[in-house]
């Protein structure tokens, strides 16, 4: 990764050094948070190392919940245990450089404002402009409204760029001080929720399971993407992409390495970040076509179907991909004979007809480039797979309307479950609240601790990326793809390391790690490259979530 430079490049390092060093000793705890002695979770040495056959006879299901677009600092910035908290971060690791490499005097406006729409939460109506906050100091900040109240949880906030190239550069090399120069919300990303965060459900599931702090979205940029590694832990790829459709969409970088990472700014790109959103040429494509920001799926449900086919897109689009025919976690758990599923909400009323032209509903608010497995040939229209593994997730907040819940509810999820909220509920900054989606999780898993497959279930509720907002903690060196911003992750087990933090370095990809060590599979060529990169930089591969269990040998 490239950047301005800075004279705190040493800080950086030895912090990058510190991070990867310091996460297997025992004893990290002594950095943790602030607050009285009682309401600490305890923060115990390491636990001894899990062996398969104890894997194999005490966890038999793996229920991933896939939210949406927040970093680890937007929602647990105080969280009792942590490795480095927030408030003990130096001022200088938090400052924010403009697009020159300059230091900025204070932050800019929230450009669209922090709430841009009138809405009404708790019988009081919200509506906050940009100019409605006074000006913010170059540093993070609580939310709160114009009265210096917290934000509640029920607002939805301006959604915010969450981009390949744009979280590349504002990491800039691990100092993560280019959120705000390459962002286009200006102040926004610095945001986080602060006194009220404890009083969400998933900071109390949190506090009695356990919570990953150093837990990093797979790849740099989107939820296209990252639910792409999710799965395959590796992007798409459109061949052939400059004689295609696509070819406005391939990115115009400054230099002639494919790999890099500045795409070229538009005329009416602002110099200074003080007067405004960066703008970049359309960057959908690498220039050596890997579709890395987000492309619509091939097949519906999605957007701008082909009139003749309508269950497939419309290949002369230039937002559509080609079909993938890669090896997915999917392809390797049906090689070995092993269940699974994708489970999505609103998918059921979008294969219906629901607004498959571009007009789907603000409920269920179904996103199609949130579907992974409907980007691939194995998974396409007829296939026998497709009927088999992609389910509906339900429309409603009741187990009559929900399959995923009713599933759960007789025991029946397959050993392998993937849960994608409805986007009214998966809580995107820009159309989902927090406490919409807060409220959801929560009760999908008091749903799955009253399953009769709990006793040997994981359940593992993460983020796909961190939708823009900002981080402090420098994500660990690894390959072209990632790993990106830290994002929160709390695992939800009968034999979680209970109301402890589990320190170890974890990304996205360590869901598909868990599941091919606890189902044998063959490895996906991503993560070995992914865990051959860290290693190579100097710090330990990402684990394979067992280091959060307490099993018996």
């Amino acid at each position: 990764m490239s950047g301005t430079g800075n004279g705190d490049d040493q800080e950086i390092d030895q912090g990058r050094r510190l991070l990867l060093g310091g996460l297997v000793a025992a004893g990290v705890a002594a950095a943790s948070s602030s607050g009285s002695a009682d309401a600490k979770p305890a923060v115990a040495a390491r636990p001894a190392p899990v062996n398969d056959a104890a894997l194999r006879a005490h966890i038999d299901t793996i229920v991933v919940i896939y939210a949406e677009n927040r970093s680890f600092n937007n929602l647990f910035p105080e969280f009792p245990g942590l490795q480095q908290p927030l408030s003990g971060v130096p001022r200088a690791r938090t400052l924010q450089r403009d697009r020159d490499g300059r230091v900025l005097d204070h932050l800019p406006k929230i450009w669209e404002g922090l709430v841009p729409t009138k809405q009404v939460v708790e019988h009081r109506e919200y509506q906050i402009g940009p100019d409605d906050l006074p000006p913010l100091p170059n540093a993070p900040f609580p939310l709160q409204t114009p009265e210096g109240d917290p934000l509640p949880h029920g607002l939805i906030t301006s959604d915010l760029i969450h981009a390949f190239y744009n979280n590349q550069l504002q990491i800039n090399g691990g100092k993560n001080d280019g959120f705000v120069a390459w962002g286009d919300t200006g102040a926004l990303v610095m945001g986080h929720y602060a006194d009220g965060a404890a009083n969400l459900r998933l900071w109390q599931i949190a506090r009695e399971f356990t919570l990953c702090d150093n837990f990093f979205m797979g790849a740099f940029g989107g939820s296209y993407l990252n639910h792409q590694y999710l799965i395959a832990a590796r992007p798409p790829y459109y061949p052939n992409a400059d004689t295609s459709a696509a070819k406005g969409r391939i990115t115009i970088l400054e230099g002639n390495d494919p790999r890099g990472i500045r795409p070229k700014q538009t005329d009416a790109s602002p110099k200074s970040a003080m007067g405004g959103p960066v703008r970049f040429v359309p960057n959908s494509i690498t220039p050596d076509f890997w579709a890395v920001n987000t492309m619509l799926p091939p097949y519906a449900p999605t957007y701008n179907l082909d009139p003749d086919r309508p269950a497939y897109a419309d290949a002369s689009n230039a937002h559509t991909l080609v079909p993938q025919q890669h090896k997915t976690i999917g392809d390797l758990l049906t090689a070995k004979g092993v269940d699974w599923a994708w489970y999505a909400g609103g998918w059921g009323a979008a294969l219906a007809g629901k607004g498959q032209n571009g007009d789907f509903p603000s409920r269920p608010n179904f996103q199609p480039h949130h579907q992974p497995f409907n980007y691939f040939t194995q998974f396409g229209p007829g296939t026998a797979e497709r009927a088999k593994r992609l389910r509906d997730g339900g429309l409603g907040e009741t187990a009559r309307t929900n399959l995923f819940l009713a599933d759960a509810a007789a025991g029946r999820l397959p050993p392998v479950t993937f849960y994608k909220p409805q986007g009214d509920l998966n809580m995107h900054a820009g159309y989902s609240d927090v406490d919409a989606g807060d409220r959801h999780i929560s009760r999908v898993v008091d749903a799955l601790r009253r399953s009769p497959q709990w006793d040997k279930m994981l359940i593992v509720i993460t983020f796909d990326e961190n939708g823009g907002w900002w981080d402090h903690v420098a994500p660990p060196k690894g390959d072209r793809w990632g790993p990106g911003t830290r994002i929160p992750a709390v695992i939800v087990s009968p034999h979680a390391r209970h109301g402890e933090v589990d320190h170890t370095i974890y990304d996205t990809g360590s869901i598909a790690r868990f599941i091919t060590r606890r189902w044998g599979l063959e490895k996906l060529a991503g993560l070995a490259e992914r865990e051959r990169a860290m290693t190579a930089a100097g710090g330990p591969a990402p684990g394979d979530l067992t280091g959060a269990l307490r099993l018996p040998a």
